[in-house]
């Protein structure tokens, strides 16, 4: 496992930033924490936000729980205990890590010990992990959490989302992957040429009271405007604020610069 790994892990219920915008970063990558306006009902928070930095690679995970924080608990603990699996993968060239990690994370999910450790708990969780190394980027997501590559030369073409909100699809208590055949979805995308951001975010960004952020344009605009990514994520959760928000927002986001040839190059 690489020395320069750096690794930030939370739970919201042991620290719920209730009327509390806050900002932390782990590297390169920026997250933002907000568990909702107290005045207007909120009393928990039930995200959870996971990230392993290194120094040619990340991964991270957001997870949206319900009921109880147990079941984001419980993946958190998962993924920690991947650390040095992870860090393994994501070091081989990209067109080995990016199958053996899906293999190695569906697996985690599907195996027994896990179905086992889920069907005890109360509540279910969304799950949204994402790794990028070079210019690809990879995802798999578990229900409502989104995942948006910006980038000029994509926004001018109206692309901004990896994936789309899933509902009724869980890990937990109800659980996908006690079904016949598990419901999820995944990908690759090859980053453009030039900046690009990724932005991961729980429903909390999307369901306050003016709900901007269902723009992706305007979202687009908010996390690409400012170069500095940490006061736009700051800017984004005072919206929410501001809005009276009573579910949870939890963002991650980083920059990612590609200098290397792509496909298709534009012009």
């Amino acid at each position: 496992m690489s020395g320069d790994l750096q690794v930030f892990c939370w739970l919201g219920s042991d620290s719920m930033c209730l009327d509390d915008p806050n900002v932390a970063a782990c590297g390169d990558v920026v997250i933002g924490r907000y568990g909702g306006s107290k005045e207007n009902g909120a009393i928990k928070n039930e995200d959870g936000a996971l990230v392993f930095h290194s120094n040619d690679w990340e991964f991270a995970a957001i997870l949206d729980a319900h009921y109880t924080a147990q079941s984001a608990s419980l993946v958190l603990e998962k993924l920690q205990e991947q650390q040095g699996r992870v860090s393994d993968i994501l070091v081989q060239p990209v067109a080995h890590a990016f199958p053996l990690l899906h293999k190695h994370m569906f697996d985690l999910f599907n195996s027994s010990s896990f179905r086992t450790d889920a069907r005890r708990i109360y509540g279910e969780t969304a799950v949204l992990m994402c790794a990028r190394k070079g210019r690809f980027v990879w995802w798999f997501c578990i229900g409502d959490c989104m995942v948006y590559l910006l980038h000029p030369e994509l926004a001018a073409l109206g692309q901004y989302a990896l994936n789309q909100r899933s509902f009724y699809e869980w890990v937990g208590h109800v659980n996908t992957f006690e079904l016949p055949i598990p419901c999820y979805s995944s990908g690759v995308r090859e980053l453009r040429g030039g900046e690009n951001t990724i932005v991961m975010i729980t429903d909390g960004l999307l369901e306050y009271n003016s709900s901007l952020f269902q723009n992706s344009d305007y979202l687009y605009q908010h996390f690409t405007a400012k170069d500095d990514l940490q006061e736009s994520i700051h800017n984004s959760l005072e919206q929410v604020h501001d809005g009276k928000g009573v579910n949870s927002a939890t963002i991650i986001a980083w920059k990612c610069e590609v200098q290397e040839p792509v496909s298709y190059p534009s012009g």
